[in-house]
């Protein structure tokens, strides 16, 4: 059968205005002020589809036209080690990443693929622009291994510093180009170099937290957690670089309530930070909507000295209306932080007590829930949704990869027409 495309149109958070979808708006063109733009979909329910496969059960709440090869759901399932550990009866934990023996099979072990196959996907087949996407490693691998399989142009923005974690099992297909920021340069710089690409007409811009598609696909972790657990959960924990993630799992708690199936509760959102790097945390902590001030340089060396890279985003969406700052004030939520040595600590706890490995990121989410346990602000009965968002990638390695080398390395300080016809070049 035909997939029909989802029924929806989108919404000024800031003003209410809802209008329709011109098949790529990040934005509302009528704003007074910066917004984020919002999926209302015609299907008010929750209604995971059977009759699709993986990521794309969840497609009444994705702003798609299409599916797409390959794609994996989350998985959520009852802990046991970790919950004992932590003295939580209802900890429910929600992986994307590789561990066939639960059920996930994410390729690139990283829930960036959740963004992938919901923007690709968003795209139409008619489309003759090249994408251009902004990465700090994870989003990077998601696209390129979702582009490869499906045969999508993209161009990939990143920081030479995070070309490590662009491994793959196979050899790409040329339709992907990777593009790098020189060493020394963070996931800001990368930003830059695509930003100027993008202005020539032959390129679209991604987007990030401005697209729908990316917030709803990530916002699957959520809907993975409340079919398992069959109601909101009262506090969820996840690691930030943007945010992005987490005001994804806010919108979709608001869907869930207006379902009314589901609970009516607004669960508390915790988000942690790998210090230094702790834009978000001391913008949250001073309560604040403006982030506070970060010296470029300051911003670089913190990013360098984090485990977890892709927690290091300059440029979150954090202030606008609907982003993280609303997502933390509405749902009563905090920010933690996570030292390199607790990092360490939780890959290697969590690897003894749930019998598979975890990316930096998501261990510094495990130590957030660990302090808020501490700090008396969850219980023991608490349904708790921990959002494990990488893992897996010891044994996806273990059948042999390769490295993917950049087709150029840009400084992001070139003008734009410079950027443009050295990657028009590559095509």
């Amino acid at each position: 059968m035909k997939f029909q495309p989802t029924k929806y149109k989108l919404m000024n958070v800031g003003t209410g205005r809802i209008f329709e979808d011109r098949g790529w708006t990040l934005a509302d063109p009528e704003a007074p002020s910066p917004s984020l733009v919002r999926a209302i979909y015609e299907n008010k329910k929750f209604t995971p589809r059977d009759d699709l496969k993986g990521l794309y059960r969840y497609a009444e709440w994705m702003p798609i036209q299409r599916t797409l090869r390959h794609s994996c759901a989350p998985v959520t399932y009852h802990s046991k080690g970790l919950g004992k550990f932590l003295g939580l009866d209802n900890l429910y934990i929600t992986f994307s990443g590789y561990n066939p023996r639960i059920g996930a099979k994410f390729q690139t072990c990283s829930f960036k693929e959740t963004e992938a196959f919901s923007v690709l996907a968003r795209m139409s087949k008619k489309e003759k622009r090249t994408l251009v996407v902004q990465s700090a490693g994870n989003t990077a691998r998601a696209f390129a291994q979702v582009c490869s399989d499906n045969l999508i142009p993209i161009v990939i923005c990143i920081p030479l510093d995070s070309q490590h974690d662009l491994w793959f099992q196979h050899k790409l297909n040329p339709c992907v180009k990777l593009i790098a920021a020189p060493h020394g340069c963070d996931y800001y710089d990368a930003i830059t170099i695509g930003d100027k690409l993008c202005e020539d007409s032959k390129y679209v811009a991604e987007g990030g937290a401005k697209n729908v598609a990316r917030r709803d696909g990530m916002g699957t972790t959520l809907l993975s957690a409340v079919e398992a657990i069959g109601r909101i959960p009262d506090a969820y924990f996840q690691a930030v670089g943007s945010g992005t993630g987490a005001i994804a799992a806010w919108e979709n708690n608001l869907r869930l309530i207006a379902d009314g199936r589901f609970g009516t509760n607004k669960m508390h959102i915790y988000v942690a930070q790998n210090k230094p790097f702790t834009l978000l945390y001391d913008s949250w902590k001073a309560h604040q909507r403006a982030l506070v001030d970060l010296d470029p340089v300051e911003g670089r060396r913190d990013a360098e000295l984090i485990l977890a890279k892709v927690l290091s985003n300059r440029k979150p969406p954090y202030s606008l209306a609907g982003g993280l700052f609303d997502a933390l004030e509405d749902s009563k939520g905090d920010a933690f932080l996570a030292s390199n040595d607790d990092i360490i600590y939780w890959i290697l706890q969590f690897r003894n007590l749930e019998g598979y490995d975890i990316l930096p990121a998501p261990a510094c989410a495990v130590q957030a829930l660990a302090t808020a346990i501490r700090e008396g602000k969850v219980g023991k009965e608490d349904v708790v949704m921990l959002n494990v968002t990488g893992g897996g990638s010891l044994a996806a390695m273990a059948k042999g990869y390769h490295l993917l080398e950049p087709e150029l390395i840009l400084d992001p300080g070139l003008p734009a027409d410079e950027i443009i016809a050295k990657v028009d070049a590559l095509f």
